[in-house]
C-alpha cells in the first residue's frame, strides 16, 4: 500500500526525492559489461613444435580421408613453441553474442551483420551464399532463436568498432586480444594442445566432427579451458589484434572444421580484415 504524505513540506520533499531518483535511474547505464575471467600476469607456453603439428595433420587425415591440410602446409606457419609472458588482463568468457552485439546496434547507427551475394562471391569461399542467410540480420534484428549464438558476419573493423563503443559506454578499456593473450587464456600456461588437454575429444567442442554444422548457443558444446573460458576451440574463429595493414590472424577453429587440427589454440591463419564470414566472430579483453 502506498504511503500517504499529509504535510506539505514532507510532500514536497517526497516529490523532490522521487524526481532525483527517477532522473538517476534514467541516466544509469542499463548495459552490463560482458562476463570476463581474469588472466594473471606471467609466463605461459605459446606456439607448437613439430610433434604437435604432425599430430594435427594426422587427426585431420583420419577425419577427412585426405591430406589437404598437410599438402597445404596449414600448420607450418604456427609460432615455434616458446615461453612467452603477458601482463594481467580480463577476457570475455565466451565470444560476443548476437544479443550483446544488438545493444551496440541499438545505441548507434552502425550497420548490422550481413553480406550481399556479390560481395560473398568475391571472397571465393567454399560455402554457398545461401548458407549465409541463416546468420544474417534483418531490420537490425538477429536471426530468430540465435540471440545467444556468437555473432558472425563481422569484419575485423566491425569487432574493433564494438570494442570502441563498449569502452566509451562503460568508461573502460576494451579491445581485441593479442594473439598471445588469446592463446594463453584458451590453453592455459602449460601449453595444452586443446583447452581441455592433449587428446582430441569431439564431444568437448562444436566442430563438424559431431556438431550440427552450425553455430550453437555459446557454451552449449564446450569443455572449459584451464581458466574457465568456453568455445575456445571450434564454434567460430575469432579475430585477434594485429598491426598488419590488410590482414589479421584468426584463431580457434569453427563449426565447419573436422579433425580438428585447426581448432588447436596454437593454430592460426590470416584473413583480410574486410571479410565478413559465417565462420568468424570475436571476443574482447579489458585492460586497466
Amino acid at each position: 500500500m502506498s504511503a500517504v504524505i499529509k504535510e506539505p513540506a514532507c510532500r514536497a520533499l517526497f516529490l523532490i526525492t522521487t524526481l532525483v531518483t527517477l532522473l538517476a535511474c534514467a541516466n544509469a547505464n542499463p548495459i552490463a559489461a560482458p562476463a570476463t575471467v581474469t588472466i594473471p600476469a606471467g609466463e605461459f607456453i605459446m606456439g607448437s613444435d613439430q610433434q604437435e603439428r604432425e599430430f594435427a595433420y594426422l587427426i585431420d587425415e583420419t577425419a577427412y580421408g585426405h591430406s589437404r591440410t598437410r599438402t597445404g602446409q596449414w600448420y607450418d606457419s604456427e609460432r615455434d613453441r616458446v615461453t612467452a609472458t603477458t601482463d594481467a588482463y580480463n577476457i570475455t568468457v565466451t565470444p560476443i553474442t548476437n544479443a550483446q552485439y544488438k545493444l551496440f546496434l541499438d545505441s548507434t547507427a552502425y550497420h548490422a551483420p550481413n553480406v550481399d551475394a556479390a560481395t560473398w562471391k568475391s571472397y571465393g569461399l567454399i560455402h554457398p551464399f545461401e548458407r549465409t542467410i541463416r546468420h544474417a540480420w534483418n531490420n537490425n534484428q538477429p536471426p530468430p532463436n540465435r540471440e545467444n549464438h556468437p555473432v558472425v558476419l563481422v569484419s575485423y573493423e566491425d569487432a574493433k568498432a564494438y570494442a570502441a563503443w563498449l569502452s566509451s559506454l562503460l568508461n573502460e578499456n576494451w579491445r581485441l586480444p593479442t594473439e598471445a593473450e588469446w592463446e594463453k587464456a584458451i590453453r592455459g600456461t602449460k601449453g595444452n594442445i586443446f583447452p581441455w588437454g592433449n587428446t582430441f575429444d569431439s564431444a568437448k567442442l562444436n566442430s563438424h566432427d559431431d556438431g550440427p554444422f552450425d553455430t550453437v548457443a555459446v557454451g552449449e558444446r564446450s569443455s572449459p579451458g584451464p581458466f574457465g573460458l568456453l568455445d575456445g576451440a571450434g564454434q567460430v574463429f575469432e579475430w585477434v589484434l594485429t598491426t598488419n595493414a590488410q590482414r589479421a590472424w584468426v584463431k580457434g577453429g569453427s563449426w565447419d572444421d573436422s579433425g580438428c587440427g585447426v581448432c588447436r589454440p596454437a593454430a592460426r591463419h590470416s584473413r583480410n580484415k574486410t571479410l565478413r564470414h559465417i565462420l568468424i566472430g570475436f571476443r574482447l579483453v579489458k585492460t586497466e
